[in-house]
């Protein structure tokens, strides 16, 4: 653990701005000697109870039958379209009248577009389509890395807006593998690299299909993959879809009765998603279905947070990313947030309660809400918090009674600096998250995977199967002897098993984390960045202000204050104390911000070309990682903090005279801190104790 003893010198190196000698203790013996409670943004504690009842959704009615949809045919369909529901499916069915009507769906298409394109385009130009359609095709199966044709065509200028809408879909559906881009007037056809992505997951058959499916965009219609009994082949379609089409569709799995044989195997079926209304927009006969969001209180005891959204989805047959929160929660702890759950009513929530508490969970306060949560949407946190084994600090004689007292008034005072707490980097881990992140920056991609399936010095399974890892890069060895319960580990491995551990197949397997855990590592680089940032300011020029500060002049600063909000302290406004210490900021990292005018702007530009980020720009193609930067005050004080002694049982004592017995007493405190805040710094800053 070496790599560990070197970031714990580097965090206790983080200076303080308390003069107070401090004292020593434990936090989290337990769970319950940390509780966290979510503030939400009328200053509400999220674990009262709401003050209104369970609200059950209906089912939304069907339409009306006596609604008739006349047929149309019109360049945007290219067929004759009478408003029913369809299904395509790639799937070879037992009922011959289903698969029949099928096929006749397909075929009608393909007989369209045929016709639109003979229309609008001259027999030369069809000609040219056709083959490079077939050249593609066979580069394809020929498996050619480098195609010796054009990589594009182009089918000439279309000034009519339909026509080329037309045009575009029809080429799309009698040529799936290939794909339309509009540059001004003129249409370009490109191949198609997603159909080809799909056709190592699937047959070309149900590919071709599926983007025929995808083209024709059916509203309520149902495209479904070939019966699968592979439990990790049906994963790796899932995620393909979701990581290509997440947007526009979603993917679920049914055991399905297998004709020949009687035996029950799973099929994935497509969808598009529901259509989201805006306030105030009728639809046409008020009948389309709005998505459904479900709020509620999450509480969790000692579960990592994206473990609990997993094991949440699969109960409920949705994805995590259908879950949004304001906040992420410490693991050790009994913390409670509030979640928004789209997709489910709360019918089905409440349905559930019961498997949650098997997993340490708990959900309140169920009701029907309007939208989403965003991340950063809450006031604050409210911390309960007790103390153990407390004693003086080394080589100090003095009455711990009054080194407690004497800290939390300091603190109270003065505050603290507003360091990102040791766990946002992994703390205790031999390879910390601000690692992996700085590999990502520099696009080195094996070498993050390799970090981030580093061994602890453990004799688990789970470790043992990061060092075979590690020592062949056998990912589908290592996916056979990684425990299930390692969600985000065997997603990767699955991954890294399809694309290889190449740098692109590499930067694919990273795509098996949703964005807000892929973007958690650049954060981390950038939060250990800040932190040292803000230790070299303190040390360099104190608490007061100085030419080329940043400030902020908002009243309320959070971690998304923006470029205009800020401004730089002039040689003037030095002199004049115009500004207090509060006030000033610093940046985190990102494409969009600016540096102090000091030493601490030249600091920033020497510790990014010391780890070769001088020329970064913030942005990660390959991931689709965009981080525009932020501000975040370098002091903050807790609000509302109070403090007690317990003694044996954890009841509260009056301690006579002077003296604590640490054996016998803890220190109960409780505090708010504002969005963004790490109770673990405010405890570092009152104890000078690394906790």
């Amino acid at each position: 653990m070496e790599e560990d003893a070197d970031y714990r010198i580097r965090f206790s190196s983080l200076c303080f701005i308390n003069d107070h000698v401090g004292f020593q203790g434990t936090i989290k013996n337990s769970p319950s000697d940390f509780i966290v409670i979510e503030i939400d943004r009328q200053g509400q504690l999220v674990n009262k109870a709401i003050d209104e009842p369970f609200q059950e959704v209906s089912i939304i009615p069907p339409e009306p039958h006596a609604i008739t949809k006349k047929p149309k045919l019109g360049f945007e369909n290219g067929t004759l379209d009478d408003g029913s529901n369809q299904e395509v499916t790639g799937l070879a069915r037992c009922d011959s009248e289903k698969e029949d009507s099928t096929a006749g769906g397909i075929s009608t298409w393909e007989e369209g577009k045929a016709d639109l394109l003979n229309y609008f385009l001259d027999e030369k130009t069809n000609e040219q389509l056709s083959q490079f359609a077939l050249a593609i095709k066979e580069q394809w199966h020929l498996k050619m890395e480098c195609m010796e044709i054009s990589p594009e065509l182009s089918l000439g200028r279309f000034l009519e807006k339909n026509q080329r809408a037309a045009l575009h879909s029809a080429v799309r559906q009698k040529f799936p593998f290939l794909i339309t881009v509009g540059k001004n007037s003129e249409i370009v056809v490109k191949p198609n690299l997603d159909y080809k992505e799909l056709c190592h997951l699937v047959s070309e058959e149900e590919a071709c299909d599926f983007f025929k499916y995808l083209d024709a965009k059916k509203e309520h219609s149902k495209f479904t993959f070939k019966p699968d009994a592979n439990k990790d082949h049906r994963k790796a379609v899932h995620h393909f879809v979701n990581k290509k089409f997440g947007n526009l569709v979603e993917t679920k799995s049914f055991a399905q009765e297998n004709c020949q044989n009687g035996n029950n195997r799973n099929v994935i079926t497509v969808r598009f998603r529901e259509k989201v209304h805006k306030p105030g927009k009728r639809s046409l006969q008020g009948q389309e279905r709005e998505v459904v969001y479900t709020a509620f209180t999450l509480r969790k005891e000692n579960l990592e947070m994206f473990e609990a959204l997993s094991f949440l989805a699969m109960k409920l047959g949705v994805i995590p990313s259908d879950f949004s929160y304001a906040g992420l929660k410490d693991k050790k702890a009994v913390t409670y947030q509030s979640m928004v759950v789209k997709k489910v009513n709360p019918e089905r929530l409440k349905s559930v309660e019961r498997e949650m508490e098997k997993k340490r969970m708990n959900m309140f306060n169920i009701r029907s809400v309007g939208d989403s949560l965003r991340l950063g949407q809450l006031k604050g946190n409210h911390f309960d918090i007790v103390i153990r084994n407390l004693k003086n600090q080394i080589n100090d004689s003095a009455n711990l009674r009054e080194r407690i007292l004497e800290a939390i008034e300091n603190v109270k005072s003065k505050g603290f600096v507003n360091y990102y707490g040791p766990q946002r980097f992994g703390k205790g881990r031999k390879v910390h998250t601000d690692q992996i992140g700085l590999a990502l920056l520099k696009s080195e991609m094996v070498k993050a995977i390799k970090l981030f399936l580093t061994p602890e010095e453990l004799d688990d399974p789970v470790n043992k199967a990061k060092k075979y890892f590690l020592q062949t890069e056998d990912a589908k060895g290592t996916l056979s002897l990684m425990p299930e319960f390692k969600v985000r580990e065997r997603a990767l491995l699955e991954s890294l098993h399809r694309f290889g551990m190449t740098e692109e197949g590499c930067a694919q397997a990273w795509f098996s984390f949703p964005h807000s855990m892929r973007i958690f590592y650049v954060h981390a680089y950038s939060s250990k960045i800040w932190n040292e940032a803000a230790s070299y300011r303190l040390a360099t020029y104190g608490c007061r202000v100085v030419e080329g500060d940043l400030v902020c002049l908002e009243e309320d600063v959070d971690d998304h204050s923006l470029q205009s909000e800020v401004h730089l302290v002039t040689k003037e406004e030095e002199s004049a104390n115009t500004y207090a210490m509060h006030q000033v900021v610093l940046p985190v990292l990102g494409y969009n911000i600016l540096y102090p005018k000091n030493k601490v702007g030249q600091w920033y530009q020497e510790m990014l070309s010391g780890d070769g980020l001088q020329t970064c720009r913030f942005k990660v193609p390959t991931l689709k990682l965009n981080v525009p930067g932020c501000y975040r005050q370098i002091l903050k004080r807790p609000h509302n903090l109070t403090h007690r002694l317990l003694g044996d049982g954890d009841t509260a004592v009056e301690v006579e005279g002077s003296q604590v017995d640490a054996t016998n007493f803890s220190l109960a405190i409780s505090f708010d801190l504002d969005a963004s805040c790490y109770a673990t710094v405010c405890l570092r800053e009152i104890m000078k104790h690394d906790v």
